[in-house]
């Protein structure tokens, strides 16, 4: 199992635009396979910062998204709207408590 999160910040104008893009995409997303969860997240204090939560099978299945058809429209219509870089990473559960 590989957790990945993406936090995004995006220009103020640009989140309903967003949100957007997020709802088009978020069943197709899901549904690829290898996906088995996906959650997005809006900041706590800054209305303009989003983080998606998502759970893949295992690397592989992250990176045959990532070098899909699906990723790359998705991503283009995502990317002219940040106001900084995003920040990824991968990780796997360590400790249940």
């Amino acid at each position: 199992m590989l957790i990945r999160t993406v936090r995004m910040t995006f220009k103020p104008q640009e989140v309903d635009n967003f949100l957007k893009v997020f709802d088009t995409s978020k069943d197709k997303i899901r549904g690829f396979e290898g996906c088995t969860h996906l959650e997005l997240l809006k900041d706590y204090n800054d209305p303009s910062v989003f983080s998606t939560y998502s759970i893949w099978q295992d690397e592989a299945a992250l990176n045959r998204y990532r070098h899909s058809d699906l990723f790359k429209e998705v991503w283009a219509q995502t990317k002219p709207r940040f106001s900084q870089k995003p920040i990824a990473f991968s990780s796997k559960k360590y400790i249940e408590v």
